[in-house]
């Protein structure tokens, strides 16, 4: 027997698998040259080569490395895997190499820049603060923004006049590189990367080809002016999408723009849905005798003025719901929600109380509480210290401090006089009608 027939016979028997030779047209026995020769001819000439091309790209990673062609060769797919037995068929291997799957010899690939080409979405998402009297009122905001347009000498290709880019060498046109990295226990893997001679596209122009205005990219940069409206009763997050605003790029569609929303916090007013919350000081003389006066300006600048019905005594905490004055409905802006006013009694200072007569005062006022019957066997007198409990750590739910402590309060609906007992004077208005005590506003968010 000829030597050169020993020599392939050793292949023969080494090989105990030869699909992955078989994908790229070639012997057992090709050397590496051979081997990266048939893999160019089959990208290059073979019809098929488009829907083949994962499964030839697999096989030559594999059998252009010296290491892994020899963990095939020895023990075929179940070689690759680390000598398991029950290794994986062909299309284990691919999906091993698409999505990275598997133990033993790992393969990752990610379709890259070349599909992006066609499925890439090259919206701009921005942010933009807005403030309450924004959204109440609606407003046009103009604004200069500069864009990705395509060249206007070269329509996008890159060239000058009509010349035409060429493969890339760098990744023979695939614009993709394979990356081999060593894995503990002796174990390789390969990803993809994309090329970063050519950006991905497997092919590029040169230097003398490229287009003047843009440098070859296809694109250059436009400052446009764009006008957006913020309509009426817009929400926080709310997005606003300029059609077609967007970044340009050859072969893709011009991008959108799109603005999101974000509300500025307001210094009184609250939002929830379509109603709002804010907050009056009113005095103690106007807790007890009424009042009639602006208690607020809206959002649209107009003054809120309200008549307080004559006998009715406000508590803490109070509040009241004025129909139809909140923010406007989105897409129907002449149907607002409600206004709800909580009221917060301010206590005379300290400095009145010296200027008055205390006897005169007392005599004025409800009577002061009577001492506790029975009284406890032991009683302690304890001093004490002023604080402000809610700016406290305090370990207690906001119902405590909004319902707990009113709800111990007995006096406040006992016979004694505190609280107004006719709630059916005529001509009181709805807004005070179920909104005495402090419970009926919403639970408005800060916005």
């Amino acid at each position: 027997m000829k030597p050169n027939e020993r020599l392939t016979l050793a292949f023969c028997r080494v090989a105990v698998e030869t699909e992955l030779y078989e994908l790229l047209g070639v012997s057992p026995s090709a050397s590496e040259d051979e081997i990266k020769k048939a893999y160019r001819k089959k990208n290059r000439n073979d019809p098929d080569a488009a829907t083949k091309f994962q499964e030839m790209a697999a096989a030559y990673e594999i059998l252009s490395d010296p290491n892994t062609r020899a963990l095939y060769d020895e023990g075929g797919m179940e070689g690759l895997q680390g000598g398991r037995s029950g290794g994986p068929n062909m299309d284990d291997l691919f999906t091993q190499f698409f999505t990275g799957g598997g133990s033993g010899f790992s393969f990752g690939f990610d379709m890259g820049p070349r599909s992006s080409r066609f499925s890439r979405q090259n919206d701009s998402v921005l942010p933009h603060e807005v403030t309450l009297e924004d959204l109440y009122n609606g407003k046009t905001v103009k604004m200069n923004m500069e864009k990705q347009v395509l060249c206007s000498s070269c329509k996008g290709s890159g060239a000058k006049g009509h010349a035409k880019p060429k493969q890339c060498s760098t990744c023979e046109g695939s614009g993709r590189v394979y990356i081999k990295t060593q894995l503990a226990g002796g174990q390789m893997a390969v990803s993809p990367q994309q090329c970063e001679d050519c950006n991905g596209k497997g092919e590029k122009l040169r230097e003398k080809d490229r287009c003047k205005k843009c440098k070859g990219s296809g694109t250059v940069k436009e400052k446009t002016r764009q006008e957006m409206y913020i309509e009426k009763g817009m929400a926080d997050q709310q997005r606003i999408v300029l059609a077609g605003a967007g970044d340009e790029e050859p072969g893709v569609s011009a991008g959108d723009v799109v603005f999101v929303l974000k509300v500025l916090p307001h210094n009184s007013f609250e939002r929830n849905g379509n109603d709002l919350l804010v907050k009056v000081k009113i005095t103690l003389s106007e807790a007890l005798l009424g009042f009639s006066r602006i208690l607020l300006t809206h959002l649209d600048g107009r003054g809120i003025k309200v008549t307080s019905p004559p006998g009715k005594i406000l508590q803490p905490d109070a509040s009241i719901v004025i129909r139809g004055e909140g923010m406007p409905t989105y897409k129907r802006p002449d149907s607002k929600g409600d206004l709800f006013v909580l009221f917060d009694i301010e206590m005379p200072t300290e400095s009145w109380l010296r200027s008055v007569d205390h006897q005169a005062l007392a005599k004025l006022l409800p009577p002061k509480k009577l001492e506790m019957q029975p009284q406890p066997e032991i009683v302690d007198e304890v001093n004490f210290e002023e604080i402000d409990v809610r700016s406290q750590s305090f370990p207690a739910s906001q119902d405590f401090f909004d319902h707990g402590y009113a709800n111990q309060r007995d006096d406040i609906h006992d016979e004694d006089g505190w609280e107004d007992e006719d709630d059916d004077d005529e001509g009181a208005g709805d807004m005070f009608d179920d909104y005495m005590g402090g419970s009926a506003e919403p639970e408005c968010r800060q916005q």
